[in-house]
């Protein structure tokens, strides 16, 4: 398209205005050395500096609402109930809460029982969930806000379901191949079918006249219909990498569990049952060397078996009877095994001779020995009977747990792709802290295997000396072997069945590890599973939540070797004792299977004959709440004795050792080697411990230890951590108040409590991780009360800072994206209370009065800081000294202490550089903090009505003023060392800042802000990498916008209040009279569309976001990329925000929300020029570019765009017209026109736009557009056509195209990103260097992976997309196309509605148009096509002077725009396109009785539709031509006129042209033919040269697409000669080509484009030429076209002779710069001429001679053609394309390929089939024309004649002896010259010639002569050619050689002397052969090296030898020779005297 379609508007512009803007423009650029829009004088104040905001709340009192209430209030202030308390009850598994029901407990239990049952208690913002920080717009949201969504019909899609209908059915191809069917002139049978079409339906009103605002309005009414509410829920999700304000509300703490495995056991069998058998399962973790979980015991025997032991057993409890568990692995591993161990009652024997029987017997025996077991019988029995309480080891087993996992999930890992199984990892990763696997657990996942059930059928036998867990593991490991030495013992065959699965989410009739119900529990009569406790194999960092309090008792060895008397069967009873009575052992130990629920007793297993056992037994123990100092465990020895003697007791007690629970009130654990005494423990010694050697007591072994047993301890109230127990002692004691208090050694006095306080403060940080993060809660929460209560001791903070840090540390692995620990985010949101809330102090103390004297600042204050302070009370709130009785003691009582939010500020900010280092690591904590307690002090002291000046006391505002400052400061200071830090610093900030918002003064909060941004300002300017600051004040402000009520944090509702002074914000621009409007632009509305003072005023927030992106978009800003992408991502997220929100659905409530948001319209149209753009690319209509003064008007070649930014708006843009220098008059910055934007952060900018545009006030739009300037009205109009350019839609295809690339991208943007941020040096380095330009984290060699970064959507992995997802996604673009589109129209219309009155209207209407026709012209769905098509009729109605006045373009565009809707297959299309087609005609023909200008139009654009659009269909357009017609006739208010009569002959001339089409439809496949067609219409419109060029157009693109270069230049040729013609008529210039004439030399075919006659035509009749081709500029266009083809077919001769036509009209136009690339091309040309002189690098063609023959081929029979085809085309190649062609078109079997080129006899051919002769032929040149064609260029270009020659006998064969072979040789002419506008022409001539046997043998010496020639003088020299032409030559075996032609012809003088010339010919031929062959062995002789010298040799006889034999023959004289030449002899080499073959 020619240059001049790229400007916006019409040429008529008043030139002065450009030129004042220009100057303008120009004054303000020179004016400041920074420029551009940062300081840019028009909005007041510069963007770089922050306005001082209104006061907030003084804004709200003074300005009254102005709405009534309802959504519009709603806006003006936050709602009354925004902040509310809750209470939620805290989660509990069990149905019982388990905690003591004791009356007394010591403060350290009540402590930890209130924290575990206390509602956790919130300060809930309740519209939180509103703001896009809690709710984000994610893909999935999107998806569901998109349901419902109806579907748009598309032309391109509905293309591909129509395919297949009916009328389609008879395939074309199978008719006849004619061009010629039909002849043009056949109209009757056109109109014949024309009229008995069906028309489409009409639309009713259409031709009713109605009033144009009566039309605007129904038009606007439907438009308004069914429109998406929510634009931007049609737009991809926010990117989720950029947000930053995304925050989670914590989940509440819970218990810690691992991954649950559930085991049931169901049966166990032995070969044998005699006896009672007991089972045990527990998990050992053989890596770490760890049991890691506790036992659960199990009981399978019959009811006969346990019957055995009614003497012993009491009732047995339910919970006893469990036989199935749950066991939790936290860290899953490879080396997991469950363990089984079975054990029997005690009976006399080792465990091995009591194995044996089940070892032998069989089951299959059982009637063979039956004796023997009656006998096992009768023994078990009695055994049962007297020993049943006593137990002895018997078997073991083990299990492997990872083989289960893995195999029970082979089978489900067959099925299921690996994607599939990946979410059982990915749970596990949610799961938490406990997830720092090494990268081997991995493998191992224990939650989402298939459930498996084993049977277990090996045990071992257990052996006495190998009890102890260290043997067991040794086992285990062995066992992994292949060759285990297990293997190799005897097993005990039985069958135990478990079942192993993952445990269900909530599974029923659970018991918990302390026998407490778990929900569900449906009936407590039901067979319980229980809960195993898990012992991690490595530290869980996990609060504890729930109370616990157990003890586990593990006794392993004893050693009584040296104890005399009978001690050989021992057993150890272990007895929790409360004091040292027997009566007061405790039935706190659990029971194990079948038995009651606890006991008092338990025993250890007995080995037998055995004095010192080893044991593996563990004891579960209850711990009382109340653990006091005579709490001990007793451990008792025994004998058993298990053969009944007469006289011995049963059990014998053979010692006694003992554990004290408690030391120094510390619970005491651990492993321990205890002394063992022979007598009686005395009284009272349940104080000591056995190590303190009793006096008259008696020891085994003289006081040694002999019996070793651990303690361990889970108990969430004792934390077994020496620091923390210290810390908790200390605190309970000051509460308690109970002194004086031993501690240790010590005894704590008041005065001394406070110093072991603050050191045991200081040594917090020595805890250990584990414990600390249990009980976090606790030691916060009792920091907390230290912080506000007295005693003042210093250290509270720091304290605090070091726990918290600790807690951090440890759950690293667990942080959110913003570097927060869950476990201190939930302790805060859910734990944290006001302390002195409670009830008052212990003791009935009255509350604390606070005189001055008890709060003398403690020494964690230094005094010096604040004096003024000091005096007063330094509480924090000094009023309630006077009056503490004035208010309820309540509320006295939550206000005496003093309130934790002003301490922790005072403490922050005057603490020390160590404290604040460590507070700052974790500020957010302590922000949170004290939000929290600002909430809870507002909500529970009632002060939420109170104004919010008055809420809190000035000096705590004063803190945190001095606070922000400080931590601000630290961001900046800090960014530079460690990005990370303030990073998180930056983001805390903002979070406070943003919380402080629903809860202080806002204007306060506001100021912070602005200095907060003030001092990032001023470090931006000494800043080394400003990027990394800018990135994190647009996160902190994008932070501060995702507050919940941020539109009313803007004043939406008040009017902007005018400014200060009104100069400065009226924009300089606008300060010109605006276009529109006579009086002066509103300054009001011009401040509400700019980032002027007040805008930013009072819009603070939307002021701030809008201008960072200003910044961003800043041409000269650093980083660019990166912050283009951050800012306008922040914008997006908001809107889609407004959009997702139920507050602002009202459209009235939506427009007042979109006010904050203009600005954004005039950055986007100031941005215009370095927006990614859209709408270049092929077949694209090019750019509405503002139009620009004419001296660049010939820009680039016609077709290729020009680059838009260069056609800016008129001057007035930031570029200069032609270049990327700047206007400015200093020296031009070639940076000026900025960083470029991507295509994905301008489509997001533009889709922003258009929100504001759909949603804001058209009044409000109204005004504004009426206030533009020109330029700036043009710009909005070009920012209008990007937008529809932008939102195209794709089509299904498309989705299914990227769906491949997406992958790929995504991967490269992760390397990408990578290195960026990694700064890794490697390939790409130079890439990697420009990201990091860009990237703002610099390059920082040790960046940690940044999750904030790296945080990567796991979406976009997933590559192939469903046939689903990828028709929703179409679904969703074609909404979203659609809906753009009508918000652009909306927008045009409210334009249109302004310019209505102006002076300036048809340049701006031109504008529109053109973006209405651009939207026509893309693709559109059915809807908006309804709509447009409805505004074109009314723009054209209301402005018909636009289309018919001067410029055709716009008619033209138009006329092709509707023809091609009229050609849809979608009636809805059609019947609006055809409805404002009619009404184009009507309007035509009103202004001037004729409507020749359309008619013209449509008749060009229906050809170039035809030519050049695939799927056109033409039965549809004929539909709408009927319809047109229908409209003719009904059209009452014409009927008298000719108007019907015309339309009649337009739609019947059109239905001839679409007739053609049809046949050009058929030949789709065959390129000549479709040629020949397109060539045959356009000679058709020889008369109408608009026409023909279009179809030369069409046929050169044809031509390119199938790669004729040669001939698509031809095109161009032909149509830049038809243009010179017309040309030539108007006007008589000296530098323009006269007419075809002048472009000969380039091809002789163009004479073809001489204009017929003048009188015929008349170049100034309306509507012809009148194309913009036929201008001097659209003839360069062609001509350079024809030069590129040229160029791309190499043929550069013919580039120069294009030059030299197209060079005089540049030098007249004084085109330089052209001039200078065409010099250049030219150059270029000439080069590669030299360069590939041989032609051997370029083959131009290869040329066939092609015959069709047979009543098949209808016009085509019996005509020869001659093809060009492609260079080295082989014969079979072309022959097998026609072959294939006809055969798919006529069928098989019809088509034969006639092999050879002899005349073909029409008579024998069967006239059923189809024959082609196809010959290969070469170009034939006369002798005179060689002289001319020396170049191999000339030899192949402007070729007529053609040569092929055939050999024969006289009887029929080709080739026979050398007397009878002759040659017929034949010469075709074409029609035209090669190359020409098509690749076959036709033959025109031919002729033939016969030569005879001499006449071939002359030929034959004669090439054989030329070949040696070639051979000897080739240079350089090639010997191996030589050679083998030699051999040829001379050879003495050459059949059919140059001796036997000799002797055939030479030997005797032929008897006719008609023949004396040949054979004297042909022995000159033959000397002269001799003479060469003489040459080339001369040659060949110097050539050769020492090795071939034999060879030649050979070479020279065989020469002598041939000379020899000829000699005698070319001796002969014929003596007629010299006579006279006789008349009737011929000259026979003449070629006029070749004896004629009849044709």
């Amino acid at each position: 398209m020619a240059a001049a379609e790229r400007r916006a508007f019409a040429h008529k512009i008043n030139r002065t205005v450009a030129a004042e803007v220009r100057k303008q423009v120009s004054r303000e650029r020179s004016g400041s050395p920074h420029s551009s829009r940062r300081c840019s004088s028009s909005l007041g104040v510069p963007l770089t500096e922050v306005i001082e905001p209104l006061d907030f709340e003084d804004v709200l009192l003074s300005r009254p609402p102005d709405a009534e209430p309802g959504p519009l209030r709603d806006l003006v202030e936050f709602p009354a109930d925004d902040l509310e308390l809750l209470l939620q009850p805290r989660e509990c598994r069990t149905t019982e809460p388990g905690i003591p029901e004791d009356g007394k407990l010591d403060a350290q239990v009540r402590a930890a029982v209130e924290m575990y049952t206390e509602d956790w208690i919130i300060a809930h913002r309740r519209y939180q969930h509103l703001s896009a920080a809690y709710s984000p717009i994610t893909i999935e949201t999107q998806r569901e806000r998109q349901k419902g969504l109806t579907r748009q019909v598309f032309e391109q899609d509905a293309s591909g379901d129509e395919r297949s209908s009916p009328e389609d059915s008879d395939d074309p191809r199978h008719s006849s191949g004619s061009p010629d069917d039909t002849p043009r002139s056949s109209g009757a049978s056109g109109i014949f079918d024309l009229r008995n079409l069906a028309a489409d339906s009409l639309l009713p009103s259409l031709l009713e006249r109605a009033a144009p605002e009566d039309v605007d309005r129904r038009n606007e009414a439907l438009r308004r219909q069914h429109r998406p509410r929510a634009l931007l829920a049609l737009y991809p999700a926010p990117d989720e990498d950029e947000a930053v304000e995304r925050c989670s509300r914590p989940e509440p703490p819970r218990e810690h569990f691992g991954q649950r495995i559930l085991v049931k056991c169901l049966s166990l069998k032995f070969e044998i049952e005699i006896e009672p058998i007991f089972g045990i399962l527990a998990l050992y973790d053989v890596r770490e060397k760890k049991k890691i979980s506790e036992n659960f015991y199990f009981d399978l025997n019959s009811d006969s078996m346990k019957g055995l032991l009614r003497a012993h057993g009491t009732h047995p409890a339910i919970s006893t009877l469990a036989r199935s568990a749950i066991f939790s692995v936290t860290y899953p591993s490879p080396d997991i095994f469950l363990v089984i161990k079975l054990e029997k009652v005690l009976q006399q024997g080792d465990i091995s001779e009591c194995c044996e029987p089940y070892m032998v017997m069989k089951e299959v025996d059982t009637a063979k020995n039956k004796e023997k077991l009656e006998k096992l019988r009768l023994a078990a029995e009695q055994f049962c009977t007297r020993l049943g309480r006593y137990r002895m080891p018997f078997a073991w087993t083990a299990v492997h747990l990872a083989n289960i996992v893995s195999s029970a999930g082979q089978s489900d890992r067959d099925s299921d792709s690996e994607g599939e199984r990946r979410p059982t990892w990915t749970d596990r990763r949610r799961r938490g802290p406990q997830d720092r696997t090494s990268s081997g657990d991995d493998a191992c996942s224990f939650s989402g295997f298939r459930p498996a059930t084993l049977t277990v059928t090996n045990f071992f036998k257990q052996e006495a000396e190998r009890l102890s867990d260290e043997d067991l593991f040794k086992f285990l490991a062995d066992m992994r072997r292949p060759t285990s030495l297990l293997r190799r013992l005897r097993p005990v065959t039985a069958q135990l069945k478990i079942d192993i699965s993952p445990a269900p989410e909530n599974p029923h009739f659970c018991l918990s590890p302390e026998l407490l119900h778990v929900k569900p529990y449906p009936d407590p009569r039901g067979r319980p599973t229980k809960e195993i406790l898990e012992f991690p194999a490595r530290e869980v960092y996990a609060p504890h939540t729930s109370y616990r309090n157990l003890l586990y008792v593990y006794p392993h060895s004893l050693n009584f070797s040296s104890r005399q008397g009978s001690v050989r069967n021992l057993t150890v009873r272990v007895q929790y004792m409360a004091g040292e009575d027997p009566s007061q052992a405790l039935p706190v130990i659990f029971g194990k299977s079948s038995c009651s629920e606890f006991t008092r007793e338990a025993f250890t297993p007995v080995v037998y004959h055995n004095k010192s056992p080893e044991f593996y037994e563990e004891f579960k123990l209850r711990l009382p709440a109340c653990v006091t100092e005579n709490h001990h465990l007793l451990f008792t020895f025994y004998h058993v004795s298990c053969q009944p003697r007469p006289g011995t007791a049963l059990e014998t007690p053979v010692g006694f050792t003992w554990i004290p629970l408690l030391q120094h009130g510390r619970l005491r654990t651990g492993p321990f080697c205890l002394p063992v005494s022979v007598d009686q423990p005395p009284p009272s010694y349940s104080v000591l411990t056995p190590d303190v050697a009793l006096p008259g007591m008696r020891w085994v072994d003289g006081h040694k230890g002999v019996f070793s047993v651990e303690l361990t301890a889970v108990s969430s109230v004792h934390p077994q951590d020496p620091y923390l127990d210290k810390f908790f002692t200390l605190v309970h004691v000051l509460e308690e108040g109970a002194f004086p208090f031993r501690l240790k050694d010590a005894v704590l006095s008041e005065s001394t409590v406070e110093q072991e306080l603050r050191a045991s403060l200081v040594a917090l940080r020595l805890a250990s991780p584990e414990p600390l993060v249990a009980f976090s809660h606790h030691v916060l929460d009792k920091l907390v009360h230290l912080v506000v209560r007295p005693p003042i001791i210093g250290g509270q903070i720091e304290a605090m800072a070091h726990v918290v840090s600790l807690v951090h540390r440890s759950l690293e692995a667990a942080q959110d994206a913003r570097g927060h620990c869950p476990v201190l985010a939930a302790y805060v949101y859910y734990a944290f209370r006001l302390p002195g809330t409670e009830p008052s102090l212990p003791g009935g103390a009255p509350p604390v009065t606070l005189q001055p004297a008890t709060l003398a600042r403690g020494p964690g204050r230094p005094a010096s800081l604040y004096l003024a302070r000091s005096k007063s009370i330094s509480s924090s709130n000094p009023d309630l000294a006077v009056a503490p009785g004035s208010v309820d003691d309540e509320v006295s009582r939550i206000l005496a202490s003093k309130l934790l939010h002003e301490e922790l500020a005072l403490q922050w900010v005057v603490s020390g550089s160590a404290v604040r280092e460590a507070v700052l690591q974790h500020a957010w904590f302590f922000f949170q903090l004290m939000v929290k307690s600002m909430a809870l002090h507002l909500l529970l002291g009632q002060k939420l009505d109170t104004p919010r000046k008055l809420r809190f006391p000035g000096r705590f505002l004063d803190d945190i003023a001095a606070l922000v400052g400080s931590v601000g400061l630290e961001v900046i200071t800090r960014v530079h060392k460690d990005v990370e830090l303030a990073e998180h610093l930056n983001a805390s900030l903002a979070f406070f800042l943003s919380d402080l918002l629903s809860l202080v003064d806002r204007g306060f909060v506001f100021s912070l802000v602005r200095a907060h941004c003030k001092q990032v300002a001023t470090r931006l300017q000494s800043a080394p990498n400003p990027a990394v600051l800018l990135t994190l004040r647009m996160d902190f402000t994008r932070i501060l916008c995702g507050h919940e009520h941020y539109v009313t944090l803007n004043l939406p509702c008040c009017p902007l209040s005018p400014p200060a002074s009104p100069s400065p914000s009226v924009s300089s621009t606008t300060s010109q009279s605006s276009t529109f409007s006579s009086q002066a632009p509103d300054p009001k509305v011009i401040s509400m569309f700019e980032l002027s003072g007040s805008f930013r005023q009072q819009h603070f927030l939307a002021g701030l976001l809008l201008t960072e992106l200003a910044l961003a978009l800043d041409p000269e800003a650093e980083g660019a990329s990166l912050l283009h992408k951050k800012a306008i991502s922040a914008v997006h997220s908001l809107l889609c925000g407004h959009d997702a929100d139920p507050r602002y659905a009202e459209a009235t409530v939506k427009a007042r929300v979109a006010e904050l948001y203009l600005p954004l319209l005039s950055l986007a149209r100031d941005t215009l020029p370095r927006l990614h753009d859209f709408a270049e690319g092929p077949g694209q209509r090019s750019r509405l570019a503002s139009m620009l003064d004419s001296d660049t008007e010939g820009e680039g070649d016609i077709g290729g765009t020009i680059n838009p930014s260069v056609a800016m708006a008129i001057a007035g843009g930031p570029l200069a017209p032609g270049s990327r220098a700047s206007i400015s008059q200093g020296p031009a910055t070639a940076a000026r026109s900025g960083c470029a934007l991507s295509a994905e952060s301008s489509r997001t900018l533009l889709v922003c736009v258009l929100w504001v545009l759909k949603n804001a006030e058209p009044a409000l739009l109204q005004r504004w557009a009426a206030d533009l300037a020109l330029p700036q009205l043009g710009r909005l109009l070009d920012l209008l056509y990007l937008c529809l350019a932008a939102f195209e839609y794709k089509g299904k295809k498309a989705f299914e195209r990227i769906n491949s690339l997406t992958f790929k991208k995504s991967l490269d943007m992760k390397a990408r990103l990578e290195e960026a941020i990694l700064g890794t040096i490697g390939a790409r380095q130079e890439m990697v260097r420009r990201s990091r330009e860009r990237s703002p984290f610099g390059n920082q060699e040790n960046v940690r992976w940044r999750k904030s970064v790296t945080h990567w959507r796991q979406t976009s992995d997933r590559v192939d997309k469903t046939k689903d997802e990828m028709e929703h996604e179409a679904l969703v673009d074609g909404n979203l196309a659609t809906e753009a589109s009508l918000v652009v129209l909306d927008t045009l219309e409210i334009i249109v509605q302004t310019v209505m009155l102006s002076e300036a209207r048809e340049s701006i209407l031109g504008a529109v148009l053109k973006v209405v026709l651009y939207s026509l012209g893309s693709a559109q769905s059915a809807l908006f096509l309804q709509h447009g098509l409805a505004t074109q009729r009314a723009l054209v109605s209301k402005f018909p002077e636009l289309l018919f006045e001067e410029d055709t373009e716009l008619c033209a565009d138009l006329c092709l725009r509707l023809l091609r809707h009229c050609g849809s297959r979608i009636s809805a299309i059609r019947t609006h396109a055809s409805a404002s087609l009619y009404l184009l005609m009507r309007q035509n023909f009103e202004i001037g009785n004729n409507f020749a200008r359309v008619k013209m139009q449509v008749t060009m654009s229906l050809s170039s539709l035809v030519g050049t659009t695939q799927n056109f269909s033409e039965d549809h357009l004929r539909r709408s031509l009927k319809t047109i017609l229908t409209y003719a006739e009904e059209d009452v208010g014409l009927r008298d006129s000719t108007f019907a009569e015309q339309v009649q002959d337009l739609m019947f001339n059109l239905h001839m042209i679409l007739t053609d089409t049809v046949k050009m439809k058929e030949h789709q496949e065959d390129p000549e033919m479709l040629i020949d067609l397109m060539y045959r219409i356009a000679r058709g419109y020889q008369g109408s040269p608009d026409l023909r060029l279009t179809w030369l157009q069409n046929m050169a693109g044809k031509h390119a697409e199938l790669g004729n270069h040669a001939e698509a230049a031809q095109c161009m040729v032909h149509a830049a000669a038809l243009v010179a013609e017309y040309l030539a008529l108007l006007e008589d210039s000296r530098h323009l080509p006269v007419g075809c004439v002048s472009f000969q030399n380039i091809s002789s075919n163009v004479l073809e484009e001489s204009a017929i006659s003048d009188d015929i035509l008349s170049p100034d009749e309306e509507g012809f030429c009148s194309g913009k081709h036929f201008t001097e500029l659209g003839l360069v266009g062609l001509l350079e076209q024809a030069a590129a083809y040229f160029t791309m077919g190499g043929l550069y001769e013919a580039v120069n002779e294009v030059y030299k036509t197209l060079i005089p009209i540049l030098e007249a136009h004084r085109d330089y710069k052209k001039l200078a690339a065409v010099h250049g091309k030219l150059q270029e040309a000439f080069t590669k001429i030299m360069h590939q002189s041989s032609g051997w690098e370029r083959v131009f063609g290869t040329y066939f001679r092609v015959g069709f023959y047979g009543a098949r081929f209808g016009d085509l029979d019996e005509q020869e053609f001659v093809y060009k085809e492609p260079s080295i085309t082989k014969l079979a190649e072309i022959s097998h394309r026609l072959e294939e062609f006809y055969t798919e078109r006529f069928g098989e079997d019809v088509v034969q390929i006639i092999k050879d080129s002899n005349p073909v006899d029409k008579t024998k051919l069967d006239p059923q089939k189809a024959y082609i002769q196809i010959t290969y032929v070469e170009p034939h040149f006369d002798t005179y024309e060689l002289k001319d064609r020396v170049t191999y260029f000339d030899r192949n270009y402007g070729l007529r004649t053609f040569l092929f020659c055939t050999p024969f006998t006289p009887d029929g064969r080709a080739h026979g002896e050398l007397p009878e072979q002759h040659k017929r040789k034949t010469l075709l002419s074409t029609d035209h010259a090669f190359p020409y506008i098509k690749t076959r022409i036709r033959v025109c001539h031919r002729e033939e010639t016969v030569l005879t046997p001499v006449e071939v043998a002359i030929e034959d010496m004669q090439k054989k002569t030329r070949e040696l020639a070639f051979a000897t003088e080739q240079d350089p020299p090639d010997a191996k050619m030589l050679q083998m032409v030699l051999q040829g030559s001379v050879g003495p075996t050459v059949n059919q050689g140059p001796l036997e032609v000799a002797q055939v012809f030479l030997a005797e003088i032929p008897q006719d002397p008609k023949l004396f010339r040949h054979h004297n010919k042909l022995r000159l031929c033959f000397k002269d052969f001799c003479k060469k062959c003489e040459d080339a062995l001369r040659k060949n002789k110097a050539l050769i090296g020492p090795d071939q010298k034999e060879y030649h040799r050979e070479l020279e006889r065989n020469y002598s030898r041939l000379r020899e034999a000829l000699q005698p023959l070319l001796t002969q004289r014929l003596p007629q020779l010299l006579a006279p030449n006789a008349a009737g002899l011929r000259n026979s080499l003449n070629r006029a005297s070749f004896r004629k073959a009849d044709l």
